[in-house]
């Protein structure tokens, strides 16, 4: 590595370690420092996005620009800089009983990169995603000048802007509606399913739905168990439902970090059989509900520091897709016998219901369900398999998460993102010499013809 005139060269990639780029990089210190350069650019957060949405040939690393500027406290409106954590915003706002309105399976995530790739959680079936909680963003444009946006003020750059993966400028500012809680804990429920079809009727139980939920499946189980699955239910708890142990209480449990890369053959098909065997009978085995302090239900893997390296040095992909409501048993299973057929087994699988999709023209989330599977990459063959899992997708009407890609062609991502043209026409208006390019859209030639 190098650095020259306070640009830093060195090999960068994402959370999954997959692909690793030479890249130089410039920090700024402050935010009248966050300004377009003439080079070819992205802004980077926290790195926490899989693939290589956010690497180029020059990435600005935004961690320092990340005051929080202005909280209400009785509104529940939090304004700060983009490149502030959500742990961050957390730690601010919840002694004051508020909470983020959606959030992703890490608290690392900064709040530009949650804009950016309009983040949704596992309460999207009720509550959208990140980018409809904004009220207002403020953005650096490729000329250097900053626009104010939000839904009712430059509406089409607002919602290019949310979910446009930070090609349309720089994500300067932005302005949080928050969520009212009465406590840190949710109170949980578990419903354990035989198989595939039982989980998507649970999802589709509405006596069993809430605020949140998600299902965590073992996608090594075949035959009559295919699918089997943890449905996990959950909603913020009152503080009269809280026991008196927990009255008050806003303890987390300790963290543990993977100092070293494990070895590839450590993660194979027998080890994560039997963990997956073991994971569902104890899960599964939570009938009655229970209290979990936050941390542990929405953030669990962040209580292992560098829980990437598990994979070992080649990293792995974090495969997400959805596809609509209708067809989406048959699509999942698919999906699910592909990953089982190919003997490249995914050692973290979860399957979300999604809502109504939203404004943001290439915002992920769509009316349906969604399954994120981490496959390591062991060897070329990874990407055949991959493609296989794109066609199946594509085939259903659906579509996979730019956040999380890492092997999309040009021709697929035009044919699952049917708003792209409409987006590119806004990428064109305001960056027309395409100064903010990174890996992502260079692949998948975002914003040409």
């Amino acid at each position: 590595m190098g650095n020259q005139a306070g640009v830093l060269k060195c090999s960068m990639s994402g959370w999954g370690r997959f692909p690793v780029e030479e890249c130089e990089s410039v920090r700024p210190e402050r935010y009248r420092d966050l300004t377009a350069s003439a080079g070819r650019q992205i802004a980077r957060g926290q790195g926490r996005s899989y693939g290589d949405a956010a690497l180029g040939k020059r990435v600005i690393l935004t961690e320092r620009v990340n005051r929080l500027l202005a909280f209400d406290a009785v509104a529940g409106v939090l304004r700060a800089e983009a490149g502030v954590t959500l742990a961050e915003v957390l730690a601010a706002i919840m002694p004051h009983g508020w909470f983020l309105p959606v959030t992703p399976g890490t608290q690392w995530a900064s709040l530009g990169g949650c804009v950016a790739a309009d983040v949704h959680g596992k309460n999207h079936h009720h509550d959208g995603t990140f980018g409809q909680h904004v009220l207002e963003l403020e953005m650096i444009l490729a000329d250097a000048s900053r626009v104010t946006c939000s839904a009712t003020k430059n509406q089409a750059l607002f919602w290019a802007t949310i979910g446009g993966m930070g090609l349309t400028g720089i994500i300067g500012e932005v302005n949080l509606k928050l969520r009212r809680i009465g406590s840190s804990y949710l109170r949980v429920r578990h419903h354990p399913a035989k198989n595939l079809a039982q989980t998507f009727a649970l999802f589709g139980d509405p006596g069993l739905d809430d605020q949140y939920s998600v299902a965590w499946i073992d996608c090594l189980a075949g035959g009559k168990q295919l699918g089997r699955s943890i449905l996990m239910c959950a909603h913020h708890a009152a503080p009269e439902e809280l026991p008196a142990a927990l009255q008050g209480s806003a303890a987390v449990g300790t963290s543990r970090s993977v100092a070293f890369d494990l070895a590839a053959a450590v993660l194979n098909p027998l080890t994560i059989q039997l963990f997956n065997a073991v994971y569902y009978h104890r899960q599964g085995n939570k009938r009655a509900p229970y209290f979990a302090h936050y941390d542990h239900y929405f953030y669990p893997l962040d209580r292992i520091a560098d829980w990437n390296r598990l994979y070992g040095k080649r990293g792995f992909v974090q495969y997400q897709c959805v596809v609509p409501e209708a067809g989406a048993l048959t699509a999942v299973s698919a999906l699910l016998q592909t990953v089982s057929q190919s003997r490249r087994p995914s050692f973290l699988a979860v399957l979300k219901r999604l809502g109504v999709q939203n404004a943001a023209l290439l915002s992920f989330p769509l009316a349906g369900y969604t399954l994120a599977l981490d496959i390591p990459m062991r060897d070329r063959g990874v990407f055949d398999l991959l493609r296989t899992l794109d066609a199946i997708v594509l085939q259903h009407g659906g579509r996979v998460y730019l956040a999380k890609d890492a092997v999309l062609t040009p021709q697929t991502f035009r044919a699952m993102y049917p708003r792209y043209r409409d987006w590119q026409r806004i990428k064109q208006a305001v960056d027309p010499a395409h100064g903010f390019e990174s890996s992502l859209s260079r692949r998948l030639g975002m914003g040409y013809a």
